[in-house]
């Protein structure tokens, strides 16, 4: 029987490869897509959601338009703010990781689902007749608020799967990764709120960076997710060797780790269980903070710190290359 799953997207370019590689596998029911903000305004990642959908021939999986912005964070004005990266020029062109429109798509006419994301938790955690595993690979905002309404949701949760958070590495802070920092007060909600949690973080996500020589076999498997898929790598490494120095020539791929770990946990190859707790406050905002104390608190998740890239490029050829991606 496949596993019922719910996605969490912010969609951009790695939110997209996820996507896709969820439909093409046939092991996964897809119960619904909620979009939050974070790599792009909702509104942008609703449309680019919508039409990443369509364009893979699912229309009838539901999609659902979650919340603008964090929680708690944004009402502080004496917070740290968020400084995005200088726009990289190359060549007379501007490079991003994740453009505000993914290229190459059709408008669709596809809307989203009545109700917001929030009430869709609420309401289908509610009433379900089988637990459901969560993948929110964005801020957990749209999680944050079901929960606080209607804890008791956690009750049909199989697990949650977060991509967010790292050990060693940070992106958006000295020590803070994008998902947690935008919303540290959800994901504290989120990462207690009773229900299993494993971690797919940075140190694992990059680990298993892909390369050009996995775009170039990505593009070789034929299919249109596969192609838009090397695409969107491409455009990440585009990126990255600019902002970064031409020799690094890879990105991670964070979300579509998240998914092929629901998928064959063994992509993962070093987890602990350990207790995570998150910073909330200044510098420290964001941070996943393991309790490494002699004695420390009992586990509330699983971390993963490393993961097979073989095995990644494995499972994203196999799924991105279904007929129907």
């Amino acid at each position: 029987m496949a596993k019922k799953v719910i996605l969490d997207v912010d969609t951009g370019s790695d939110d997209a490869v996820a996507i896709m590689t969820a439909i093409g596998c046939e092991d996964l029911d897809i119960v619904a897509i909620c979009t939050v903000w974070g790599n792009l305004e909702v509104e942008d990642t609703t449309i680019n959601t919508l039409e990443l959908v369509s364009a893979m021939g699912a229309d009838d999986i539901p999609v659902y338009r979650g919340c603008p912005t964090a929680m708690v964070k944004y009402l502080d004005p004496t917070g740290i703010p968020f400084i995005s990266h200088a726009p990289i020029i190359k060549d007379g062109k501007e490079l991003s990781i994740h453009s505000k429109r993914l290229g190459g798509l059709k408008p669709t006419e596809k809307k989203p689902e009545d109700i917001d994301a929030v009430s869709f938790y609420v309401n289908y955690l509610k009433n379900a007749k089988e637990k459901v595993t969560l993948i929110p690979v964005g801020p957990l905002t749209n999680l944050g608020e079901a929960l606080s309404i209607a804890p008791e949701i956690v009750e049909n949760i199989e697990e949650i799967v977060i991509m967010g958070g790292g050990d060693s590495l940070a992106n958006v802070s000295p020590c803070a990764e994008a998902n947690i920092w935008h919303d540290p007060e959800a994901a504290t909600i989120v990462a207690n709120c009773g229900a299993p949690v494993l971690w797919i973080p940075l140190d694992a996500t990059h680990s298993a960076a892909l390369d050009m020589e996995d775009v170039k076999t990505l593009k070789e498997v034929g299919t249109f997710a596969s192609k838009f898929a090397a695409g969107q790598v491409e455009q990440r490494i585009e990126f990255e060797n600019a902002a970064y120095g031409e020799g690094k020539n890879d990105s991670a791929i964070h979300d579509a780790l998240a998914v092929c770990a629901v998928i064959d946990r063994s992509v993962l190859t070093e987890v602990e269980k350990c207790n995570v707790k998150i910073g909330l406050f200044g510098f420290g905002a964001g941070e996943t903070i393991i309790d490494r104390r002699r004695s420390p608190d009992e586990p509330n998740c699983e971390f993963a710190f490393k993961a097979s890239k073989e095995k990644f490029m494995e499972m994203l050829c196999e799924y991105l290359g279904k007929e129907n991606a």
